[in-house]
């Protein structure tokens, strides 16, 4: 046996090993940007996008090496802020933040500038439930029996939302849809005037997002129950509708998206970062102090989630007829 010749193909393998396992790869973990990051908020300073994006742009900036700034574009539902992202470069620069309203629910009532799934959609931010809340003198006051009394009233019982085709609204379609009774539903401009007349006694139910536990903490309304399968950490006594309504898993959901194209070394990369500032409890902390709850999903579970949520909206949307003007 030749054992020069051996211990040279040894250290040969060795110094193989101590290379980069693939170019892929190391284009992946080398990624950086060159410039400042811009996180488009297509709302306007102030709600829960806004907070959310914020938070992770502080995050990001010392890991990236470059600015990380939020940039709000309200108009037109959301959409506009979603358009300049989706005509933006695909090279980590230009990103957004999203949410249902105008990816999975409006652009199926409305006509929008982009495609919603041909987006790079990097990952899901945040979850929260939307919360059933009730007049504080309803003759119910938990979700069992409530269940149990709206289906003894059909038309009677006045289910308010935020408006024609919001989230508030086709979830109450689809517990109407799930319990098989007739609910009145009464729809107002907004959330401030709905949660003003429910707590006036002027309608008896409504979901709401997380902002409404303030109401709720102080007395002015009841909680019944949660839409999402799991308890809410926030309150975790209050009863999930899911199984107590057939299936019913709704959630308010906020994601990272990017440009349609988005070559795989940047999207590993933005992947990457995103799951780790979600794991930071400084910043699980901050996204609960407004009901969120830090939820990433990468883009090969969150898009299929996506199209799931498509299916089941459109589904919603056809069997009430759900039209909005313009």
């Amino acid at each position: 046996m030749n054992t020069t010749l051996s211990r040279r193909a040894a250290l040969g393998l060795l110094a193989a090993a101590a290379l980069p396992a693939a170019p892929r790869i190391a284009r992946a973990a080398e990624w950086k940007p060159t410039r400042p990051v811009r996180i488009i908020v297509p709302f306007p300073a102030g709600g829960g996008l806004d907070l959310v994006g914020r938070v992770l742009a502080e995050m990001w900036t010392p890991v990236l090496g470059q600015p990380v700034v939020v940039e709000n574009k309200a108009g037109a539902a959301g959409a506009l802020g979603i358009e300049q992202v989706f005509h933006a470069a695909p090279d980590g620069h230009t990103l957004g933040i999203t949410s249902s309203g105008n990816i999975t629910i409006g652009p199926l009532l409305r006509r929008t500038p982009y495609e919603p799934l041909a987006l790079t959609h990097v990952s899901r931010l945040t979850t929260s439930p939307l919360l059933l809340v009730a007049r504080k003198d309803l003759p119910t006051q938990n979700l069992d029996s409530f269940l149990a009394w709206a289906r003894s009233k059909p038309q009677e019982v006045r289910f308010a939302s935020a408006g024609i085709g919001s989230s508030t609204h086709l979830a109450l379609e689809l517990l109407k849809m799930r319990l098989g009774v007739d609910l009145l539903h009464v729809p107002y401009r907004g959330t401030s005037p709905m949660l003003t007349d429910l707590a006036a006694g002027v309608v008896d139910v409504a979901f709401s997002d997380a902002t409404v536990w303030s109401m709720v903490d102080q007395g002015a309304l009841s909680l019944l129950g949660v839409s999402t399968p799991e308890p809410w950490p926030r309150s975790p006594q209050t009863p999930v509708l899911d199984g107590r309504a057939g299936e019913f898993r709704v959630s308010n959901w906020y994601g990272l998206v990017a440009p349609p194209g988005l070559p795989p070394e940047i999207l590993a990369r933005l992947e990457a970062e995103t799951a780790k500032a979600l794991a930071q409890p400084k910043v699980q902390e901050a996204y609960a102090t407004s009901g969120f709850t830090a939820a990433a999903l990468p883009r090969k579970d969150f898009q299929p989630f996506l199209e799931s949520e498509v299916a089941l909206w459109k589904d919603v949307i056809a069997t009430a007829k759900i039209e909005v003007e313009g």
